[in-house]
């Protein structure tokens, strides 16, 4: 019976790339950290030219190009300037900080360019709202850097909860964090609301909220109570214990924790909290609960949008409780490459986002929620403006 279950359930997706022999032409805006992902993926895809790149920081876009060793790419410190001289632009990666993120999207939009934009999707959901109306009225393609979901183990969720295995859904918890975990290697433009807007909400949250939404089949949400907190980012020790400057916990003004019970349609209840920093291992394991099974994802140390061992569902047989144990997955192509290449072939072929904002507009909506919520102290409904 376990074997028979897990073969109906193995993956078997492939890595394809459509090419048409065309060249399409890419800008980079934004050259910080993240951006050495999207160039290091670029680089391997013969139907890529990179031809711009921006950034606000004189100097940085053009030494980002030398040290990945791309050659003849057009600089600019802004990416209005980027995409006002480069009309010829199919794509642009925006790898800027969050509170940017709706300003570049948008422009870029209006400008007739399709767009990879990396998470969080934005910092509100009246931000977000103001992107996907960009979105409709350019008829282009704005997908979000959410490649956890390109996992096979992360896909695999989704076809045990749509292959009917556990029933009718009805309670979700998920989430996860770090022990110790805020970001600042590179600085301080995740801690600053300045910059960042959002904390561990944003960064890791939406990744842990994408996981279960996506398997489900993205209900929208209802009603949020939530928490947020941030007691660890504003402490000295959380920074020169990993001897970085002290003076950072006086910067530090976005969440370090935060929690929320949501109300999905369809009468489903999740169950969601998110740590940076915390005097714990893990908050919880991910559990699916449904009307003839349920499902047990292990959480990992340090939230990186896989799962932390096999999977487990546990049902009946026969009468008597069993569970069926689902082994990990390996991925041989790796999800930040398919993440970028099935943006690229979405754009070829005149598809669909792989990571649609339709979907991720509820994400966002329950991140503000939280934010919002925890702000007044009591539940709050979720209303999300007609796009």
């Amino acid at each position: 019976m376990a074997d028979n279950i897990l073969d109906a359930f193995k993956n078997k997706a492939e890595d394809t790339a459509v090419t048409d022999g065309r060249k399409l032409k890419v800008g980079i805006i934004g050259t910080g950290w993240i951006a050495d992902a999207h160039i290091v993926e670029y680089k391997k895809m013969p139907d890529v030219e990179i031809v711009a790149g921006a950034d606000l920081v004189p100097g940085k876009a053009e030494a980002f190009f030398k040290k990945h060793g791309v050659e003849n790419v057009r600089c600019y410190l802004s990416h209005k300037e980027m995409l006002d001289a480069e009309p010829d632009l199919d794509a642009v990666s925006i790898c800027t900080y969050n509170r940017t993120h709706a300003e570049c999207a948008i422009y870029s939009l209006k400008k007739g360019v399709n767009v990879l934009l990396e998470k969080p999707f934005t910092v509100t959901l009246d931000e977000a709202v103001e992107v996907c109306r960009a979105e409709k009225e350019s008829g282009k393609i704005i997908s979000i850097g959410f490649q956890p979901r390109l996992d096979p183990n992360m896909q695999m969720i989704k076809k045990i909860v749509e292959s009917g295995e556990l029933g009718q859904i009805y309670y979700i918890q998920t989430g996860g964090g770090r022990r110790h975990g805020i970001p600042t290697p590179f600085g301080t433009s995740f801690i600053e609301d300045e910059t960042a807007g959002v904390g561990a909400l944003g960064d890791i949250g939406c990744y842990s909220l994408d996981m279960v939404l996506n398997a489900i089949g993205y209900p929208k949400p209802l009603t949020v109570s939530g928490f947020k907190s941030d007691f660890f980012g504003k402490q000295e020790i959380t920074y020169t214990r990993s001897g970085r400057p002290a003076e950072y916990a006086k910067k530090f003004s976005v969440d370090d924790f935060g929690a929320g019970f949501i109300r999905l349609e369809g009468g489903i209840v999740l169950d969601f909290r998110i740590a940076w920093d915390m005097h714990l291992d893990t908050p919880g394991d991910t559990i699916i609960m449904g009307t003839k099974g349920s499902l047990r994802i292990p959480s990992t140390e340090c939230w990186n949008g896989s799962v932390g061992g096999p999977m487990k569902i546990y049902h009946d047989v026969a009468g008597e409780p069993t569970f069926t144990e689902i082994p990990i997955l390996k991925d041989s192509v790796g999800c930040f490459y398919k993440k970028i290449r099935s943006f690229l072939d979405a754009v070829k072929t005149n598809g669909t986002a792989p990571v649609p904002t339709s979907q991720i507009l509820y994400n966002q909506a329950i991140i503000d929620g939280i934010v919002k919520s925890a702000e007044i102290g009591h539940e709050i409904e979720v209303v999300i403006p007609e796009i």
